[in-house]
Parts: C-alpha cells; structure tokens; sequence
C-alpha cells in the first residue's frame, strides 16, 4: 500500500473515531442530565422539611422546604412577566425565621400597577424551595435602586441590601393571600443531549463515507 492510501487510511480513521468518540461522550451527558434532572424533580415534591442549617447549593437545590416566620416589609421588586396578567414584578422580601435567621423570601408576582402597594409584614409559614438563582452575566443592567427595579434575581446583592443570609426560598404559598401570585418553581435545564449526540455520529458516518471515498480514489490513482 503506497504512502497516500496508507495516510489517507490513517486519516479516516482517526476522524472518525474521535466524532464518534464525542457522540458517545453526549450519550454519557445525556444520561447524567437525566438523572440530574429526576434527582431534582423527587425533591420538589417531596414532603416539606425545616430550612437546612448549613444549606449547601449542589445538595439542597430545588429542596422542598417549609419556613415558619415573620415576612418583612422592606421587599425588592424583580422586573418580570406573566401571562395573562402582563408586566409586573417578582417580589422579594426578607423572612426572619424563629431561630433568629433571616433569608430571602421570593414571594412571586404582582402587577405593575401594583408595585407601589406596600406589602404588609405578616406571620405564618412560607411552602416553597430552596434555589440559588445564576440570572446576573456582564451584560445585566445595574438595578435601579431608587425606583426599586432590580432586572434579575441577584442572591448576593439582594441579600446584601435586606441584610439577610444569601438564600433564597421560591414560595408555593405564603400567609399574604392571592398577592403577591406564587410563581412555583419547575425544572428548566437544558437537555440537548440527545441530538448533540446523533450530530456527533452522523459527522461520524460522514467522514467515514468521504475518507472510504478518498481512499478509493487514490487506489484508482496508483492503480491498485
């Protein structure tokens, strides 16, 4: 077998291996997002526990929690939407608990034209789950302190400004009634996997069919 033929052997099948090494990496992936993902869904509807002492994100996120406690007044407003209602704001408000803590509350929505209805302080249980958002890049805009309009949920700055620890429970209900509306929390991951995968192997089938391809054309060239 001359040196072309040979390095065009070589060639294929060094492509199409590593392609179809990457397709079975995305298999790989795919079964580990989906265990991810039902590991998170069982404890959202898991029975409600006390809030953890020593909360951990990768452990307790997504953990069904019921708080009892005080709501404060002094809450921050997150720009947001939900249909049908429209345009209006996430309320986050600080919840002392009985043991002396105080963590953020995110209370769910309100209309905009019910943003400057001060919320009233109330007593009572929080049913929600733990989450540590990540809604903040380079390109969030810096919240308008003033009009308090903040432009997503920032854990360490919100817990800052109401002087809380940095964690956050979504509530499902609350002692305040209909308003704020809870926005109940849900398992929005990326699972892409699966067609990442089938991209990987068809690139895979590809390259084999154009290098078979290739090295038949220089057989015909060598005459072989």
């Amino acid at each position: 077998m001359r040196l072309g033929v040979a390095a065009a052997v070589v060639f294929g099948l060094a492509g199409t291996s590593v392609l179809a090494a990457l397709g079975v990496w995305q298999l790989q992936r795919l079964e580990w997002k989906q265990a991810l993902i039902a590991t998170l869904e069982a404890r959202l509807a898991a029975t409600p526990v006390a809030v953890p002492a020593d909360p951990d994100r990768q452990r307790d996120a997504f953990l069904r929690v019921r708080a009892e406690g005080k709501i404060g007044a002094n809450a921050l407003h997150v720009l947001t939407s939900l249909k049908p209602l429209g345009p209006g704001f996430r309320v986050i408000a600080p919840l002392a608990l009985a043991d002396g803590r105080r963590v953020l509350a995110d209370l769910g929505y309100v209309p905009e034209a019910e943003k400057n209805t001060r919320l009233r302080p109330a007593s009572g249980a929080v049913v929600g789950a733990l989450y540590w958002p990540d809604e903040t890049d380079g390109f969030t805009p810096a919240p308008d302190r003033a009009a308090n309009i903040w432009f997503a949920r920032d854990l360490e700055a919100m817990a800052a400004a109401l002087e809380a620890e940095p964690l956050m429970i979504v509530a499902e209900t609350h002692p305040l009634g209909d308003w704020p509306k809870p926005l109940r929390l849900g398992i929005n991951l990326p699972n892409d996997h699966l067609q990442y995968a089938l991209t990987w192997f068809s690139l895979a089938v590809i390259w084999a069919v154009m290098s078979t391809m290739l090295v038949r054309r220089e057989r015909r060239r060598l005459g072989g």
